[in-house]
């Protein structure tokens, strides 16, 4: 696919009150995440580097040791294999990430309708 627009992207559950939109490149996967207010991203860790920025709302962010809170424009870096979580703030958030290489473990995610986005 070379153009899409994110609502037609069907959006996957990665999480409870985690919704992504992913789109999957041969070098990296980019996605469109809309996080749920309160929602919680428990501890992790992919072979993945992970890039992102928040959109909109805000999210406390935890990666190895160091905590960050994040709002409209704050951003991330993540070496892979590093545990991370993330817990949202009162409103929600949207975020975008960019991972590299390509998340194939979300493959596996079932696809919901195509639905609009919070953007």
């Amino acid at each position: 696919m070379t153009f899409a627009d994110a609502h037609a992207i069907p959006p996957q559950r990665i999480w409870d009150g985690i919704l992504g939109r992913s789109v999957q490149g041969e070098q990296a996967t980019l996605a469109l995440l809309e996080l749920d207010a309160d929602s919680i991203v428990p501890e992790h860790s992919h072979p993945n580097e992970q890039l992102g920025f928040v959109v909109s709302g805000s999210v406390s962010f935890r990666v190895g040791d160091e905590e960050r809170e994040l709002s409209q424009g704050g951003t991330w870096t993540i070496p892979p294999n590093v545990p991370h979580e993330v817990h949202v703030g009162p409103r929600g958030a949207v975020i975008v990430d960019v991972f590299s290489p390509p998340r194939e473990d979300w493959e596996a995610f079932e696809r919901m309708s195509p639905r609009p986005h919070r953007l």
